[in-house]
C-alpha cells in the first residue's frame, strides 16, 4: 500500500479554522488516509477538535487517523507538511493589551494584528514560537513544507527566511480569493468568470489585472465598473459585517488606480489618511470600525461554546469545502497534479521594486517540485511606494528579533504611518516602553522593560 502522507497540526485547539483545513484535506482522494497529528497545549481544545476531527472522518468514510500530542516535537516526527494556527497571548491578556495602551495615547487601532504597534507587539511575541516549531522540524521533518497562518504573515514568514533558510515554508491567507469574491459579488458577475492578478505583500497585494471572461473567450477590465459603481453608490454591497462597510478600499481604488487585497477595516491602519484624532467626520464617512478586532474575539469566544456543545453531541459533522489553499497545496506536492495559490515567500526578485528579502505575496505554481513563486516585475511606482512603508515596520521588526536589538522596536513604531501620524516622537518611545513592560513574559527577555525602569 502507498505511504499516506502525515500532516501535522500545530495549534490545533484553532478548532473551527483545524476543522475547516481538515475537512478539505479529507475530501481529497489522495490524502484522505493521512495520518493527522494533532498537537496543542491546552488539554480541552486539543479533546474538542478530536472530537471534531474524528466525526469529520466518519461523516466522510475516510480512512485518516489520529495522533493526539501536547510535545511539540513528537508531533512534528516524519511529518511531510505542517500547519501552524496560533495566538500566542491569546484575545486576554495581549490583544486587550494591544488596544488599550496605546489608547491612553490616543492611538486608536481596528485590527492590531498585522502592522502597527499592535502587530510590531504580536511579532514579538509569535516569532519565537515560530522559530521553535523550525528548530524542531530540522531535526525530525527537515524536508516537510510550512504552511503558516499566523499574523503578522510578512513579519512571521520574512524572520523565518532570515533564520531558517533551509525550512521550505509558505504563509497563508485568503484575502486574496477572498476579495476576488467579494468584488464578483459587488459587481453580480460569477466568480468562476473572473480572472485575477494579484502581487505585493501580505494585507497589502493589489490586484494588478481584475477581468470578466466574455462568451467570445475574450477578457474585459472590471476596473471602471467598480470605480462607476462606488461613485453611484452601488458598491459596496453590505458585507457580513455591518461595523465594516468596505469603503476603504473603493476609496483608495480611486486614488491609486488598483484594488487592494485586505479588508477596509484592516486598511484603514495601515495608511495615515482614515483614523485621525479630531476627525470624526472621516470615520463616520468611511465606516471605519475602530475596536473591531476584541469585538471579534469576544464574539468568537461565545459562539465557540455553541459549537463546541453541539460538536459533542452530533452524529455527523457535515463540511463544505473552504477558501483556505492548504490542502490545494498538499494534493499537488503529493500526486504531483498542478495548481495555483497565492503565497508569501521570501521576494528573492519576484517583484523587482521591493526589496529581495522581504516577504512577498505572489502567484505560485504547486506540484510535485513544492511551491515555486512567479516572476512579477516592477509593481506601479505608487502602489510600490505604499507597500514600502508597511515593509518599513515589518523590515525593523525582524531587526529586532534577528539581533535581540531592542533599539529597533522603536524605530518600527516610529517607522509605522498611522502611529507616525498620531504621535509625537517621545509619545512613541513612551507607548513602545508601556507595551514592552505591559507584556511582560510573553516577549522575549531580551525585550523586557521592568516596570521599575519604566517609573524611573
Amino acid at each position: 500500500m502507498a505511504r499516506q502522507p502525515k500532516i501535522t497540526f500545530i495549534g490545533a485547539g484553532s478548532t473551527v479554522f483545524m476543522k475547516n483545513i481538515i475537512g478539505d484535506v479529507l475530501q481529497r482522494p489522495a490524502l484522505s488516509g493521512a495520518k493527522i497529528a494533532l498537537m496543542d497545549i491546552n488539554p480541552q481544545r486539543l479533546e474538542e477538535s478530536e472530537i471534531v476531527v474524528r466525526k469529520l472522518i466518519s461523516t466522510l468514510g475516510a480512512k485518516a487517523t489520529i495522533e493526539l500530542h501536547s510535545n511539540q516535537r513528537k508531533a512534528l516526527e516524519g511529518a511531510d507538511f505542517v500547519v501552524v494556527a496560533f495566538q500566542i497571548g491569546g484575545y486576554e491578556p495581549c490583544t486587550v493589551t494591544d488596544f488599550e495602551v496605546p489608547k491612553k495615547y490616543g492611538l486608536r487601532q481596528t485590527i492590531a494584528d498585522t502592522l502597527g504597534v499592535g502587530g510590531i507587539m504580536r511579532g514579538l511575541r509569535t516569532v519565537p514560537h515560530l522559530w521553535k516549531i523550525c528548530e524542531d522540524m530540522m531535526q525530525v521533518c527537515p524536508e516537510a513544507i510550512l504552511l503558516q497562518y499566523v499574523n503578522p504573515m510578512a513579519i512571521n514568514t520574512w524572520a523565518i527566511a532570515e533564520k531558517y533558510p533551509k525550512i521550505k515554508q509558505v504563509g497563508l491567507c485568503h484575502s486574496v480569493q477572498g476579495t476576488a469574491m467579494e468584488l464578483a459579488h459587488d459587481l453580480d458577475i460569477p466568480y468562476e468568470e473572473i480572472r485575477y492578478r494579484s502581487a505585493g505583500i501580505n494585507h497589502m497585494a493589489f490586484f494588478l489585472k481584475f477581468e470578466h471572461r466574455q462568451p467570445d473567450g475574450s477578457y474585459r477590465n472590471l476596473y471602471p465598473d467598480l470605480v462607476r459603481g462606488y461613485r453611484e453608490g452601488r458598491a459596496p454591497k453590505p458585507t457580513w459585517n455591518p461595523r465594516c462597510p468596505n469603503k476603504v478600499r473603493y476609496e483608495m481604488l480611486t486614488r491609486l488606480g488598483y484594488f487592494v487585497t485586505e479588508s477596509s477595516e484592516h486598511f484603514a491602519e495601515y495608511t495615515p489618511y482614515f483614523i485621525k484624532e479630531g476627525r470624526e467626520d472621516l470615520i463616520e464617512k468611511f465606516g471605519i470600525p475602530l475596536d473591531e478586532y476584541p469585538k471579534r474575539c469576544i464574539e468568537q469566544v461565545e459562539r465557540w461554546k455553541g459549537e463546541a456543545a453541539a460538536y459533542r453531541t452530533a452524529d455527523k459533522i457535515e463540511v463544505a469545502q473552504s477558501k483556505e489553499y492548504a490542502s490545494s497545496i498538499m494534493n499537488s506536492v503529493w500526486t504531483g497534479e498542478p495548481s495555483v495559490i497565492y503565497g508569501n515567500l521570501r521576494n528573492n526578485g519576484c517583484i523587482t521594486s521591493l526589496p529581495d528579502n522581504c516577504a512577498a505575496e505572489v502567484p505560485c505554481l504547486v506540484d510535485e517540485n513544492g511551491i515555486q513563486p512567479t516572476f512579477i516585475g516592477d509593481l506601479p511606482p505608487q502602489l510600490t511606494a505604499l507597500i514600502r512603508t508597511n515593509i518599513n515596520v515589518q523590515e525593523l521588526t525582524v531587526a529586532a528579533l534577528m539581533t535581540e536589538n531592542r533599539e529597533h522596536l522603536y524605530h518600527a513604531a516610529m517607522m509605522d504611518p498611522h502611529t507616525a501620524a498620531e504621535l509625537d516622537l517621545d509619545q512613541i518611545w513612551s507607548l513602545t516602553d508601556d507595551l514592552l513592560a505591559a507584556h511582560g513574559q510573553w516577549i522575549p527577555e531580551w525585550a523586557r522593560v521592568s516596570k521599575k525602569v519604566q517609573a524611573a
